[in-house]
């Protein structure tokens, strides 16, 4: 595996220290189902739901609430490694 780390990977890592600002400069960039999930888990994180609701849509993920925060980056962390492997 690679040492470089994606975009996805940098933005996971801004997301788990709290950080959606960095994060939402990347994933708006990118364009997969990953990067709509991420991009809803940074408005979970900057608090707004609703739009964080249309983010889940666009990555067919189930919207699980502002409180499964945390473990959506946990989930979406092994997404990305997985996603990196390939």
């Amino acid at each position: 595996m690679s040492t470089t780390r994606t975009p996805l990977a940098r933005a996971l890592e801004h997301l788990a220290a709290g950080h959606w600002q960095p994060a939402h400069e990347i994933v708006q960039k990118e364009d997969s189902p990953l990067a709509a999930w991420l991009h809803g888990i940074v408005h979970i994180l900057e608090g707004d739901l609703r739009n964080a609701q249309g983010w889940y849509k666009r990555a067919d993920r189930p919207f699980p609430g502002a409180d499964a925060v945390q473990s959506e980056i946990v989930a979406a962390r092994a997404a990305v490694e997985s996603a990196s492997a390939r």
